[in-house]
């Protein structure tokens, strides 16, 4: 592990040091934020879009499934790429296909879920259920949902994946559970990416998760970023530092998406919201200066003296 460290941090120093040419802190940087997707070398964007309770709707109320339908649309015209979902979320996948079909162009679309369940055969035939309510030739990337019957499931993902059935294969965590295992599957799977939680109150994946993804070259999808609303609970009454017009932060939800995805081993994130006036701020993310290491310091250093 102490190698993966080395390594690890090495790397954060020599990202940092080319963000900060020319802008002391910060870099500017006119376009989207994309990142690489280390065993393909195919880029992504940044900021991506959860469906966790937020698509938990009767996907008959036409009313409640056009605002659905114009966040995803909002969020494919403002540079967005993956949607991330799940059997677990109820019928999020259902309302997720519906909108989808009523979208011509799903140009950048880069469709993630997961397999959610015990046994092959039930494994297999959840993952076709989700194709047919998606509605889509095939996901880019299918994962096993909080590591349930990862050893059933992984043989069965890299099967399709080798057939052209999906394009990448994952595992997945939440709330900071389960890391132990999920860093045994890290050390002996040929994933391409893992999913868990990272916010600027929950950092215990700067410790071991982060570092190990980057030395395996195992791409990483942040969950909880607002540490599902906690934090916009904690610190929204009180103001964005002056200093945050540096790194081209106009509210808090691009103070928090910023510090997520400036770290070297994030390739994406996937903030959960059914209002467009929030996706916007969520988007503003992508765009714009990004903090380096000692910004990234001074953000966590701002957000704890705020706590009572």
């Amino acid at each position: 592990m102490k190698l993966s460290r080395r390594h690890f941090l090495q790397g954060l120093a020599a990202v940092s040091t080319a963000l900060a040419i020319g802008h002391g802190h910060t870099a500017s940087i006119s376009k989207r934020h994309t990142r690489i997707i280390p065993s393909s070398n195919v880029q992504i964007p940044a900021i991506g879009m959860g469906s966790w309770l937020v698509f938990a709707i009767d996907p008959e109320n036409e009313a409640e499934l056009a605002t659905r339908e114009v966040v995803i649309r909002k969020f494919l015209t403002q540079g967005g790429g993956m949607i991330d979902s799940s059997p677990m979320y109820g019928v999020a996948e259902d309302v997720i296909g519906r909108c989808l079909r009523r979208i011509d162009d799903h140009t950048g679309l880069f469709s993630a879920t997961k397999v959610w369940t015990h046994g092959d055969r039930q494994g297999l035939l959840q993952m076709e259920d989700s194709r047919l309510l998606w509605g889509l030739p095939r996901f880019d990337l299918m994962q096993v949902h909080n590591l349930m019957d990862w050893g059933t499931h992984l043989p069965n993902l890299y099967d399709m994946k080798d057939e052209g059935e999906v394009g990448y294969v994952g595992v997945t965590t939440s709330h900071g559970r389960r890391h132990e295992e999920l860093i045994d599957i890290m050390r002996s799977q040929p994933l391409d990416f893992v999913q868990f939680t990272y916010n600027m109150l929950d950092r215990e994946a700067e410790e071991y998760l982060l570092p190990m993804a980057a030395d395996r070259g195992i791409a990483v999808i942040i969950n909880r970023p607002f540490q599902r609303g906690g934090l916009f609970n904690k610190f929204s009454r009180y103001r964005l530092p002056k200093w945050a017009a540096d790194i081209d932060c106009e509210n808090w939800a691009q103070f928090f998406l910023k510090y997520v995805i400036s770290h070297p081993a994030v390739t994406c994130t996937i903030p959960a919201t059914s209002r467009v006036d929030h996706l916007l701020q969520n988007m503003g993310a992508a765009y714009g200066r990004l903090p380096d290491t000692a910004m990234r310091k001074e953000m966590v250093k701002y957000v704890q003296g705020l706590r009572v």
